[in-house]
């Protein structure tokens, strides 16, 4: 620390050697400065501020019928892009700043120079947007100011109503290609209908559904075959009997339990059976207290017990009619009858049986390529089922945006409300003298001090024998002492008066002249 204070002293020191040409610089620079700043052509400001209201009585109503875009991020943005080339050249135009312009070159300059002398203060909370801009002559701003403002505002309507029509013709353009994939889709979802047509169920239910019902019926046709082939044999063996004891005797036990029990009644199964596979389908659909659900199962019900009622009857008359004397040859007939009806009730059954195996060998042999041709469907179903959905979509949209854009003609997408017109500034607003006059003070004084630091560099010069010695490396054999008389020192302490004189001269003259400068901007005000 200690080395680095010694090394500061040593080079101001040298420096002191050279004040002279740093005085001269200053004022040099200062001079300069000055003269540059009381030259500066005053510039005057315009400005206009425009409340933009975002509010519409109309949209809240609108909710969900249109969509509600994001006005005031719309404006925002607006303001932050609405000093562009296009806006600049069009603002010079409308201004009548491009008349001075002749060549290429100087409406180059116009643009640039308006470019940076335009500005847009906001505050983003209160919608408050300043529109600002500097000129020498006040009328010349309050005129660009002016036509700022109708640029401000006819950028945010014509975006509006560009994009609306934009959104319009993409919408119109999807929705065009979406009819046509909507047709093509339904177009070979009708001719894969048409070319399967034999294997397509109006029920809904796929293959494998299908060979499981078609089952269920085949063995519950062979479980009735087999009952009424059961039901023939017990009469056929009840008629042998019979014909051995002879017709005369009465006949007790002529038809036993067991053969009772096998009684059947055709018509009726058949309609049990049809109602039965009416209620499997139903519930396929609909749930068990669905009406129709409800009303198949009280028909079952009640042909289950007309069944019950006949078969009853069949028995009580089997059972009573070998009671009766000489009844033998009337058991015989009914067995006869019984007989006959058994065999017509077997031979359709062996039809129904015959027909279901038929079927479900069919569908057993579909299953092969059913699951390739029901894939094939999914996707046809699919493929139609997303592109009707984007097409409504799409339908729906567009009346949407349609909506949207005679709600923005209607109510305008903002309501751009002038708060305070464009004004030009009674005094100018720039260059402020006072501070630059100050900067120019500073900067004459750093020139000096620089210029003194640069000739002591350029120059150097060894104050004592230590600091010879560390440059030079050399040993130092002795010093000669300078004898100062009192003429010398007079003479340094008026050379130290006037350059003390020299610098708070200048000082003075800067302070002087900050001085007036504040007086008379202040007559000006008041």
């Amino acid at each position: 620390m200690d080395l680095l204070i010694a090394q500061i002293f040593s080079i101001a020191k040298r420096m002191w050697k050279f004040r002279w040409y740093g005085v001269v610089v200053a004022w040099l620079v200062g001079v300069i400065s000055a003269v540059a700043v009381l030259l500066m052509p005053d510039r005057f400001e315009a400005s206009a501020r425009i409340y933009v209201d975002t509010q519409s009585i109309l949209k809240p109503l609108m909710s969900g019928l249109t969509v509600q875009p994001n006005v005031e991020q719309q404006v925002v943005m607006l303001s932050r892009t609405l000093i562009s080339r296009p806006n600049v050249e069009k603002l010079v135009r409308m201004a009548d700043l491009d008349l001075k312009s002749q060549s290429k070159s100087e409406q180059e300059a116009t643009i640039d120079r308006v470019t940076k002398a335009l500005s847009i203060q906001s505050t983003a909370r209160d919608n408050l947007y300043t529109l600002a801009y500097r000129d020498k002559d006040p009328e010349t701003a309050k005129r660009v100011v002016q036509s700022f403002v109708s640029i401000f505002v006819e950028s945010s309507l014509g975006a509006s109503r560009k994009d609306t029509a934009t959104a319009a013709t993409f919408i119109n353009e999807q929705i065009k290609n979406y009819e046509a994939k909507l047709e093509e889709a339904e177009g070979r979802l009708k001719a894969f209908r048409l070319r399967n047509i034999e294997l397509t169920a109006s029920d809904g239910k796929d293959s494998a559904s299908r060979l499981a019902e078609m089952a269920a019926q085949l063995d519950r046709a062979r479980l009735e075959l087999r009952e009424a082939e059961n039901a023939r044999d017990a009469a056929e063996q009840q008629l042998d009997g019979a014909g051995t004891r002879g017709g005369g005797a009465a006949m007790p036990n002529l038809l036993p339990d067991s053969s009772v029990g096998n009684i059947a009644t055709p018509e009726i199964d058949g309609r049990i059976d049809a109602q039965k596979r009416n209620l499997d389908g139903l519930l396929q659909r609909y749930t068990d207290e669905h009406p129709d659900v409800v009303g198949v199962r009280k028909l079952i019900k009640d042909l289950e017990e007309q069944k019950r009622k006949e078969v009853a009857e069949l028995r009580k008359a089997a059972q009573a009619a070998p009671a009766q004397p000489g009844a033998g040859n009337t058991a015989q007939q009914e067995i006869m009858r019984m007989l006959a009806a058994s065999k017509v009730q077997v031979a359709s059954l062996r039809a129904r049986v015959q027909e279901y195996s038929s079927r479900y060998g069919a569908a057993l042999n579909a299953m092969k390529t059913s699951p390739q041709l029901e894939a094939e469907a999914a996707q046809l179903n699919r493929d139609y089922a997303i592109h009707k959905k984007n097409y409504e979509d799409l339908v729906a949209r567009r009346e949407s945006a349609a909506i949207s854009g005679e709600l923005d003609v209607a109510s305008g997408v903002a309501d751009f409300r002038l708060i305070d017109p464009p004004r030009a500034s009674d005094k100018p607003v720039a260059p402020n003298r006072i501070l630059l006059l100050a900067g120019a003070m500073l900067i004459s004084l750093a020139a000096g001090v620089f210029t003194t630091f640069v000739a002591c560099q350029l120059r150097p010069v060894f104050l004592d024998a230590a600091e010879l010695r560390n440059r030079t490396e050399l040993p130092i054999l002795g010093v000669v002492s300078a004898l100062v008389n009192p003429s010398e020192r007079r003479r340094d302490k008026v050379d130290l008066i006037r350059f003390c004189v020299a610098a708070l001269g200048l000082v003075g003259a800067y302070a002087a002249g900050m001085t007036a400068m504040a007086i008379l901007l202040a007559k000006h005000v008041g």
